[in-house]
């Protein structure tokens, strides 16, 4: 029932290190096991929102192509509060991976998407995301290759870049937004195919935009 998939789990979380293989989590990350966990059979699940940050994050040791070691990466970690909430633990943080995140979508049936942390770019200078590995499209990265990682060195070339859009003023709906955040959006609905339905821009109810 779509209603009660999307009430009662709030989508499905996608874990982006999915065939990176053994830096991986021992829980299984996909959509399909919402059905194993509720009881329910795999033909109940008719529909999946999946959830990522407006910039990629990640914890402990594994390949991370768009890792971010300068300043921006230290930004990213203390505005998005970028902590493990027990342990404390500092998470990596780095430029939004479409490539990754397209493989992500495609394996879990992603239906919708709800991006998160948006504000958390507001006031750099210029936002990153990458578009490619090595100049290769997605569909040309052999992703049944566990090591496929490892050997990255991106370059300028494999990220599309935007102009900073500020502080957000006007939550009250999309069409309000900065027209250089709906740039941002856009894009990234465009190269996954798949439309972004929830954006939140903070952690109040009331900065979240449902379109």
């Amino acid at each position: 029932n779509k209603k009660i998939l999307f009430e009662g789990a709030q989508g499905i979380l996608l874990d982006v290190d999915h065939g990176t293989y053994p830096y991986v989590t021992s829980s299984n990350t996909v959509a399909s096991s919402a059905a194993t966990g509720s009881g329910c059979g795999p033909n109940s699940i008719n529909y999946v929102l999946g959830i990522t940050k407006a910039y990629t994050t990640r914890v402990g040791s594994g390949p991370f192509p768009t890792e971010l070691f300068d300043n921006i990466g230290e930004y990213l970690g203390e505005k998005g509060q970028e902590f493990g909430t027990v342990t404390k633990r500092k998470r990596r943080c780095g430029w939004l991976d479409l490539v990754s995140l397209k493989y992500s979508c495609e394996i879990n049936r992603v239906n919708e998407l709800c991006i998160t942390k948006a504000d958390v770019l507001n006031n750099l200078s210029e936002i990153k995301v990458c578009k490619s590995y090595n100049s290769k499209k997605y569909d040309e990265v052999n992703f049944s290759d566990s090591d496929v990682l490892e050997s990255l060195s991106l370059d300028n070339n494999d990220f599309e870049s935007f102009s900073s859009w500020g502080e957000i003023k006007d939550l009250s709906n999309f069409e309000n937004l900065p027209e250089n955040l709906k740039k941002f959006i856009s894009y990234i609905e465009e190269y996954l195919s798949i439309p972004i339905k929830i954006i939140s821009l903070g952690p109040e109810r009331n900065q979240t935009i449902i379109r």
